[in-house]
């Protein structure tokens, strides 16, 4: 089947992958459009680790509101070129890392970003608290590395559980969506404003409403 240049536009919309990428994944499929898709996404899972040293410079500063003006979200999303910030796909993903945000209320973006100070805190609590709980004192340390890879995947946004799926972390969603787009992507920074935060009101479940919406 011949190859047309309209297919290889669509399929580059549909995908934001390179031209060349677009037109082999076509010609390897038979021009058959859906085959593609799943061929490129194949190829970039395989190729996105390799991406990791690329530069991220352009993209989108993403805004969320949820629930008439309670909580905004304000995230920087980079990809390595404007024409994947402007696809479909790349601004849907904005916008799920925005909504993430907005509902699990990560305190940190990654691991590497938690204060030593922070930790060290940290692990002294769950220390005390395992010797409260009777524990012995030999396998305390291995009760707190379990408990502090929990506190990872609470408090920093790439370790946590994707809210759309539960079965994935917001760093693979994030790596299928290379694999996906064909292009290095990076979480850069995000600020998260709550109506009334640090002030007395009632507490609100942000996260069921923020699912309700997502659904």
């Amino acid at each position: 089947m011949a190859i047309t240049a309209a297919m290889v536009k669509e399929l580059r919309t549909k995908t934001g992958a390179g031209m060349m990428d677009c037109k082999k994944a076509l010609t390897e499929s038979n021009g058959d459009m859906e085959k593609a898709v799943d061929l490129l996404r194949e190829h970039g899972l395989a190729a996105a680790a390799k991406k990791a040293d690329r530069i991220a410079a352009e993209g989108l500063v993403y805004s969320y509101i949820h629930g008439n003006g309670r909580i905004g979200v304000l995230v920087e999303v980079n990809c390595e070129t404007d024409f994947v910030a402007q696809t479909d796909n790349f601004k849907a993903l904005c916008k799920d890392i925005a909504m993430q945000i907005a509902a699990a209320k990560p305190a940190y973006l990654k691991r590497e970003e938690v204060p030593a100070e922070v930790l060290e805190h940290e692990k002294e609590v769950l220390r005390q608290q395992a010797l409260n709980e009777g524990k012995p004192e030999k396998i305390v340390e291995k009760m707190i590395t379990g408990r502090i890879e929990k506190f990872y995947k609470e408090n920093c946004l790439l370790d946590q559980e994707f809210i759309k799926d539960s079965d994935k972390t917001v760093q693979q969603v994030v790596t299928e969506a290379i694999a996906k787009i064909g292009e290095k992507i990076d979480i850069r920074r995000y600020t998260r404003y709550e109506l009334g935060e640090g002030l007395e009101k009632r507490n609100d479940d942000f996260v069921s409403e923020v699912m309700a919406q997502a659904k």
